[in-house]
């Protein structure tokens, strides 16, 4: 058994030239655009070239609900493509891009762990291609232009107090939740009240992830809902005029990046919304253009199905056309233990029992992925301290609810450890038994598609919402955007909005906070609970453990 770190197996693989893997896809070379050796770009006309191929089959990749303990969604993700590989299926991931802000705080990297990772590791974790430096760019060009607009005459009659747009970083900085800019005097504007959010809240992010190509990405952003006049008239990017150089610095940012698993299996990285306050899943683009290059494609969504994968299908799959063939629910022994009350320190005593009092939170998002009328698998990712009796007690409580689980060994053995899994995931998908279709219609009201979540998702009795938001959700509704989904942003530890409650509560109701209209992106984000959009730093942060070593390479990234 190897007790490599991440980064080490990550450094020793053996990477493939990025021709060679666009090879693999059928990709011509002159339609790659490489970023060194081991990643590139696809090019716009490549993707226009595929548009008329049929669609492979997708498979969603969702878990449980997060705990301490660890769940591996991306690296099953990534196991199960390369299981696919293995037995002979024509295969690719698609997943997102890591933020800078996590990696320096507590989550750390995102590309996968042990024998089932992307590479190159460190490069997805940090700058990669530049996607998300052009995203903040574009972002904070469009505030800089608001601001300017005021200071010279304000000639579109922007209402100082009702300026919309924040401020972005990719970086967790909680001092930059709530500042005042303009100090200074005349000379540097109109003193006003404004934030940060992290880069990957950005409504810029969600409509690079949604748009289908350059000119629907320029609509979009002209769409963007940036303030209001003294008489609550909307003003839109357009109007403030940002919207063609925004696209010009998102212009390479658009285009999928291709890079590898460590068995050299293609992989699309691209686009990253936080899933707890945005829609968590990479971009249609990226996804749209793999079911054209291969016969399966296996996705993500992030955090618990309860987040991730409700965006995933009443956002991304409603907004792109895509209906999921199967979805794989991942769980661990360990998670299942946490959720039964065990501490993180006595996780590695066999508990049975705390297995079985754990089950419910899978219990109940196996339910709620099938009220999508989609078929779902539980992968049971491996650790080495699972006995054969808390395995069995998964499988057993699974089986009880009308569907197996099966035991995933990926992050220690790679696609070996995935072929069970891969060849079930094929069958099933092959089989055609889904009947997808989003859990609510778009001429439902926007209050009633918070409480249809709030109720059929996390099993809530009531939404909390005063006055002022049902106001405002109605203004909207007169306004046109009433056939819009909502993005519920609400914590990713519980299905309710307390991150302490575990399992599966019931009698819980979900305070709505604040509501902020996504009019170029197409959605309403719904602020629940305590969520915060930009994160902050922990005690100790993983910064404190980054730096190079004497041979220059990356360490403590994990």
């Amino acid at each position: 058994m190897s007790h490599k770190s991440d980064i080490e197996i990550a450094r020793a693989a053996k990477k493939r030239p990025i021709g060679e893997i666009g090879d693999k896809l059928g990709i011509p070379s002159d339609h790659l655009l490489p970023y060194g050796h081991d990643k590139a770009k696809i090019s716009q006309d490549f993707i226009n070239s595929v548009e008329d191929r049929p669609d492979g089959k997708l498979i969603l990749v969702t878990a449980i609900n997060p705990t301490p303990a660890g769940e591996g969604k991306t690296t099953t993700t990534v196991g199960l493509g390369d299981g696919l590989n293995r037995i002979g299926k024509k295969a690719m991931i698609c997943i997102r891009e890591a933020s800078l802000g996590p990696n320096f705080g507590m989550k750390g990297g995102a590309a996968g762990g042990g024998y089932a990772q992307v590479v190159p590791m460190e490069d997805m974790n940090l700058h990669f291609t530049g996607d998300f430096h052009a995203i903040t760019s574009a972002h904070n060009l469009l505030s800089a232009m608001i601001d300017n607009h005021i200071y010279w005459g304000n000639e579109l009659g922007i209402d100082e107090r009702r300026v919309t747009w924040r401020r972005v970083v990719d970086l967790n900085d909680r001092a930059l939740r709530d500042v005042v800019t303009s100090l200074g005097g005349v000379a540097n504007g109109f003193p006003r009240q404004t934030g940060f959010d992290i880069t990957v809240a950005s409504e810029v992010m969600a409509i690079l992830c949604l748009a289908k190509d350059l000119s629907d990405l320029e609509a979009r952003l002209g769409d963007i809902i940036v303030a209001y006049t003294r008489d609550r008239d909307p003003i839109t990017c357009r109007d403030v005029g940002a919207e063609g150089a925004m696209t010009v610095l998102l212009k390479d940012a658009m285009q999928p990046n291709l890079v590898q698993t460590l068995e050299n299996n293609p992989a699309f990285v691209h686009g990253g919304p936080f899933a707890n306050i945005a829609h968590g899943c990479n971009s249609l683009i990226a996804t749209r253009t793999a079911l054209k290059l291969a016969d399966y494609v296996v996705t993500e969504a992030g955090f618990g199905a309860d987040l991730g994968a409700e965006k995933f299908m009443n956002i991304k799959c409603r907004k792109g056309g895509l209906a999921p063939a199967a979805v794989v629910l991942v769980a661990t022994v360990r998670a299942m233990k946490m959720n039964g009350g065990v501490a993180k320190a006595d996780l590695g005593a066999e508990n049975v029992d705390a297995v079985k009092a754990g089950c419910p939170n899978l219990g109940r998002h196996i339910e709620n992925l099938k009220g999508f009328g989609v078929p779902v698998v539980v992968a049971i990712n491996h650790f080495v301290t699972d006995t054969d009796a808390e395995v069995q007690a998964v499988k057993d409580y699974v089986a009880e609810h009308g569907t197996e689980a099966i035991l995933c060994q990926h992050w220690a053995k790679g696609s070996e450890g995935t072929e069970a899994l891969a060849t079930r995931v094929a069958e099933i998908a092959d089989a055609g038994m889904g009947s997808f279709a989003p859990l609510y219609n778009d001429d439902l009201s926007l209050f009633e598609k918070i409480e249809t979540v709030a109720k059929r998702i996390y099993r809530a009795d009531e939404v909390l919402a005063d006055k002022k938001i049902r106001d405002q959700l109605r203004a909207w509704e007169a306004a046109g955007y009433g056939n819009l989904p909502v993005c519920m942003a609400k914590t990713q530890y519980s299905f309710t909005t307390d991150p302490t409650r575990r399992g599966a509560p019931t009698g819980h109701s979900v305070p709505v906070r604040e509501v902020r209209l996504s009019a170029g992106a197409g959605f309403v984000v719904v602020i629940c609970g305590e969520i915060m959009t930009m994160p902050g730093l922990p005690s100790k942060p993983a910064a404190l453990t980054i730096g190079l070593d004497d041979n220059g390479d990356v360490q403590g990234l994990f």
